[in-house]
């Protein structure tokens, strides 16, 4: 399984990630993404718009399938980090999970006792989709087996409580990257980024951040804006870095089409948030 993921690969092979962000519903967006290039994609269940409508994991499992599909690893960003919030997301058959707003290490003790198979966790077992995600396709047995190690369990750094514990957070069995959302980040210890500004101090927390997870033998990843940010988080040593959102990415492309069918200079994107 864990060669199955593109993803895992990237880390076992110790080189750097480069991922995209979902946030439109629909199963052509993640194949659009899913066809880039990059190694995952990351189903947003957070901030996006993908309720699913009446099933609120519709937009979930529409996207999940097609991403894996076509051999990119699946991420799901989970609206909390609720055990059958974690258990939904895994059993769609995603390769890692994604969550926000961390704050303790025993929350984190916690995700992982949710995302692991006894007698590491008390995650249940059952879902006949899961495997399907993953080329060659194992038996419920080999999941069942090779689960605990083959998929990802991140946790995103952003508030003032988990950048105090980050050290302990990052010593978690079970834990492996440690995501940084910049601006979440930048509220909490009161530093927001604004007008693209960052403050020294947030740049000192990322950095704090990024550190933390070396030491404990962790991966590190980042939220960026685009392209130009993207490098620059990876010339600093970020393991996995997302480059761009569809929504913000289609907006950028049609402004610049339409400026450029006006004769008109078109919108930039620079390495600042």
């Amino acid at each position: 399984m864990q060669a199955s993921s593109k993803l895992k690969v990237a880390f076992a092979e110790g080189r750097q990630s480069l991922g995209l962000w979902q946030m439109i519903p629909g199963a052509n967006v993640s194949r659009v993404l899913a066809r880039t290039g990059v190694d995952w994609v990351l189903v947003d269940c957070e901030h996006g718009n993908l309720d699913g409508g009446r099933n609120p994991y519709g937009a979930m499992h529409d996207a999940v399938p097609a991403i894996a599909a076509l051999g990119v690893s699946p991420i799901v960003r989970l609206p909390d980090m609720q055990a059958y919030m974690v258990k939904r997301a895994l059993d769609s058959g995603a390769h890692g999970i994604l969550v926000p707003l961390l704050r303790t290490a025993e929350e984190a003790r916690q995700l992982v006792q949710a995302a692991k198979f006894p007698p590491w966790g008390r995650r249940g077992f059952g879902s006949p989709i899961a495997m399907e995600r993953f080329n060659p396709v194992p038996t419920f047995t080999d999941y069942l087996q090779q689960a605990n190690d083959a998929l990802l369990t991140m946790v995103q750094i952003e508030t003032r409580e988990a950048l105090d514990a980050v050290d302990e957070i990052a010593a978690v069995d079970g834990i492996d990257v440690l995501f940084i959302g910049p601006f979440d980040l930048g509220n909490n210890i009161g530093h927001p980024i604004l007008n693209g500004v960052v403050d020294q101090e947030l740049k000192d927390a990322i950095v704090k951040i990024s550190a933390a997870a070396k030491k404990a033998g962790k991966k590190s990843g980042i939220f960026s804006t685009g392209g130009n940010q993207a490098k620059m988080f990876a010339d600093q040593g970020f393991d996995m870095i997302s480059v761009a959102t569809d929504y913000t990415a289609l907006e950028f492309v049609m402004k610049q089409e339409l400026s450029a069918a006006r004769g008109e200079a078109g919108p930039s994107r620079g390495g600042s948030y």
